[in-house]
This record gives C-alpha cells, sequence and structure tokens, in this order.
C-alpha cells in the first residue's frame, strides 16, 4: 500500500515561556543568559522548608493566552505535583497541572492545504515550571548543572489530534506563536527555548476509527526541524506497518 493510503494524525504539546520578570515561585530573575546559577534561591534551588508562593503575573498571563484561544477559563484550579527525575529538576518534582487546568476546551483556526478554515481544537493551557539544563562537557565527560532555568514559569497548551499533515501543523504552531506575542504574554523567542513542542505522531489506514500507535518528538524548537520530524516519522511507521 501507498502513503496515499494512510491517514497522519498530529498532536502538539507546545511550552511557552511566560515574559514575567521573576520565577512561577520565588523572586528570582527569568533573564535569559546571565552566568550559570546566579538567578537561584532556596525556593527554586528546593532546599528543605522553603515554599512556593505563587506568581499571580502567571496566572492572568495563563487566562490572556486562554481567552486568545477560546478556551473556557476554569473557576476552580489547582496545582498538582508530576513526580519524576531528572538531574535538572532539583525537587525529583515538578509543579505543573492536572485534572483542572486553567483553561480548556478552546479552538485554534488556520487554513488547511484546500484553502478552507479549520478548528484544531485546544485540549487544555495550564501552568508549570521549567527544569534546569544539563551542560555536558565533550572535554572531561562531565555533566554541569545551571538553575537558572529552573522554576521559569510555563504555560503548556496542548491541542486535540486534529492536525493531518506537516503543513497544518506548521500553520498551527506559527499561528499559535503569532498569538501570544501579540498578546504579549511570550517573546516565543525559539532560539532561547521560548516556545518549543512536543510532536505526536500516528498513522491509521483511511476510514479507520481508532488512532494508531503514537510517537512523541520531545522540545523541538525550530518550524523546519518540525515538519521534517513529522515527515520522517509517517514514513517510518508506515514502513513498519508495511
Amino acid at each position: 500500500m501507498a502513503r496515499e493510503d494512510y491517514e497522519v494524525v498530529i498532536g502538539l504539546e507546545v511550552h511557552a515561556e511566560l515574559s514575567t520578570k521573576t520565577k512561577i515561585f520565588c523572586s528570582c530573575p527569568t533573564e535569559f543568559g546571565a552566568k550559570p546559577n546566579t538567578h537561584t534561591c532556596p525556593i527554586c534551588m528546593a532546599m528543605p522548608g522553603a515554599l512556593p508562593v505563587l506568581n499571580e503575573k502567571v496566572v492572568e498571563y495563563a487566562v490572556k493566552a486562554g481567552l486568545a484561544t477560546n478556551c473556557q477559563i476554569s473557576r476552580d484550579s489547582k496545582n498538582d505535583r508530576k513526580n519524576y527525575f531528572y538531574p535538572d529538576t532539583p525537587k525529583s518534582y515538578q509543579i505543573s497541572q492536572f485534572d483542572k487546568p486553567l483553561c480548556e476546551k478552546g479552538y485554534v483556526e488556520i487554513e488547511n492545504e484546500n484553502g478552507e478554515r479549520k478548528k484544531v481544537g485546544v485540549t487544555r493551557i495550564h501552568i508549570e515550571e521549567d527544569a534546569g539544563k544539563l551542560n555536558h562537557s565533550e572535554l572531561s565527560g562531565d555533566s554541569l548543572v545551571d538553575l537558572n532555568r529552573a522554576g521559569v514559569p510555563l504555560i503548556e497548551i496542548v491541542s486535540e489530534p486534529d492536525l493531518r499533515s506537516s503543513e497544518e501543523a506548521e500553520k498551527y504552531l506559527k499561528k499559535l506563536k503569532s498569538i501570544l506575542e501579540y498578546i504579549e504574554v511570550s517573546d516565543c523567542k525559539m532560539q532561547e527555548g521560548s516556545f518549543r513542542a512536543d510532536v505526536n505522531v500516528s498513522v491509521r489506514k483511511k476510514g479507520a476509527k481508532e488512532y494508531g500507535t503514537r510517537t512523541e518528538t520531545k522540545n523541538m524548537n525550530s518550524f523546519r526541524a518540525i515538519v521534517r520530524e513529522i515527515e520522517y516519522e509517517v514514513g517510518r511507521q508506515i514502513e513498519v506497518i508495511e
């Protein structure tokens, strides 16, 4: 069977760094490019007994993003612990949102390949903290931890699996980036990691109702790379099925 006999299904999880002056749970600055571990304090370094205090501006910016993407804004929202070990996450869990996000059930409108207007569903937008950064040395073989980014505020924008081609995915991402820039909640500087996407791709036979087995490629911050990744992954999955 040829590629034309398959339908591509794509969902995107976009992480956008919010343009607040301070981090999500402490007063450390969020400026990019400072010397390692100079924008840290007992809270974002997870020292024993240090307690987080939520940055009100983070909630305001997340709600603005929700309104701009036609979401319903929750009156009852909460934060949750996402437990996992990353060497650049000092608490060994991330403060995020799970079952009660700030924003739900929205959409972003794009033009599909036929020039028709198409609504791409936005499942949810929630707030969370970023992890730190590992710097790997090729000379020594060591990894050094920089916690300047730990605790930087993010919104995660999760789409429905409504995208059907790499072209649609690119249009959706560019539209979403322009919205966030226009309402001034994020500078969306992709080269600084301020706008990055986890790309979920699967294929299924045309006419099938069940989704195929999806793969997720994490933390991509280039439109061109995302398009190439989708095209590669679609071809690879079809080859595996065949």
